[in-house]
């Protein structure tokens, strides 16, 4: 009788198990996406920006009733209620997206995958610039979570290559994309005459160059004895180097230098088409397909960038932009007296631009990962 009670229950519980799978089956959420959203906060980098982006894209193909958004903003401070958030996205969906910095990079794949030995959902992850190469060749325990994934989705195809070289079998080029509408060819706009008005648009710190590029334009400027180009500077200023960017506007910015504050993600296009160039002097070498530079060509203005390890991915020399040795930030002033004396070719690259601003736009691109989602 004992036996028969125990072999009872254990069918039952089979069965109740099986039944509310069945049921839990049919209301998981095809998707969960898990970053960096700042819901109701005002943050424009590029982590935030991505994350929305790839969220509001996979959402306009499934619907809104099959996708739920999993914010990591401020995790640290309340990791439990992030923890739980994950247990729950891994059990209510059949697929789960997640982007994270180097900050959360020791958390979430290990965490999802632990997770995920119950459920055996299909777990992506949407890498946001190219510090991961590095990551992976300094660490062995997370990059063995990492392969574990089903998919790791890379901005260029230097990262694929370095990351294949390292074992993964995972790893799916997926360039950067933003949801812009390019301007019109018949709108384009030449001011070939001073002051040439160029600009840059990215987050505000030391490391983007951006005292390298006031310092070219001013050497330019007091070459000439008078203001052949401006520089304006857009974008939010690093938390971490208020004080220093407050420093230097008081010692390094002239009338031929101005910072103009942040511009919504949607209005890049409008305030970007009256420029002649734009200028991306990074001094990380390790950057990914920069949204600023999407931005540019979508507005049809040319780049002038330093050449960190992935630039010919998404700069053409002379076709798109021009490009200078990473170590030697001197070359950028050559650069931009080259421009200033060639506006035919200017012309012409801001035409090509608006044609390679369509490889970087939303409905080229998501597909890659829509894919390989269940």
């Amino acid at each position: 009788m004992r036996i028969f009670i125990t072999q009872n229950r254990m069918s039952s519980a089979l069965f109740g198990y099986r039944y509310f799978g069945v049921i839990g089956e049919l209301i998981l959420k095809k998707v969960s996406v898990i970053g960096l959203f700042c819901m109701g906060i005002d943050v424009a980098d590029g982590q935030s920006i991505k994350t929305r982006i790839v969220a509001r894209e996979i959402e306009k193909n499934i619907g809104s009733q099959e996708m739920q958004r999993i914010d990591t903003y401020g995790w640290k401070k309340n990791p439990f209620r992030l923890f739980w958030n994950c247990i729950k996205a891994v059990c209510g969906s059949k697929n789960v997206v997640f982007l994270t910095d180097a900050g959360g990079i020791n958390i979430f794949p290990w965490l999802l995958n632990c997770v995920n030995i119950f459920f055996n959902r299909t777990i992506h992850y949407v890498v946001v610039g190219g510090w991961i190469v590095n990551y992976v060749k300094k660490h062995k325990v997370i990059p063995w979570f990492l392969k574990k994934l089903d998919g790791i989705f890379v901005e260029t195809t230097v990262m694929k290559k370095v990351l294949e070289a390292e074992g993964f079998k995972n790893v799916y080029l997926m360039p950067n994309f933003k949801e812009l509408v390019p301007l019109e060819e018949s709108n384009l706009t030449l001011r070939d005459r001073e002051p040439f008005k160029l600009c840059m648009f990215s987050r505000l710190m030391k490391e983007k160059g951006v005292e390298n590029a006031v310092e070219a334009v001013k050497c330019i400027n007091n070459k000439m004895g008078r203001i052949v180009c401006t520089l304006d500077l857009y974008g939010q200023i690093d938390s971490l180097q208020t004080e220093w960017f407050e420093n230097f506007k008081k010692t390094a910015f002239t009338d031929e230098i101005r910072y103009h504050g942040v511009v919504p993600f949607d209005k890049s296009v409008e305030i970007l088409k009256d420029y002649y160039a734009l200028l991306f002097p990074t001094q990380f070498y390790t950057e990914g397909i920069p949204g600023t530079i999407i931005d540019a060509y979508a507005a049809g203005i040319p780049v002038i960038a330093s050449e960190w390890e992935s630039v010919f991915d998404i700069v053409e020399p002379s076709v798109t932009g021009l490009t200078y040795p990473f170590d030697k930030p001197e070359a950028l002033q050559e650069k931009i007296e080259f421009i200033i004396d060639n506006p035919e070719l200017v012309l012409d690259m801001k035409k090509r631009c608006l044609k390679k601003a369509e490889e970087y736009l939303p409905t080229t691109v998501i597909d890659i990962l829509l894919s390989r989602l269940s």
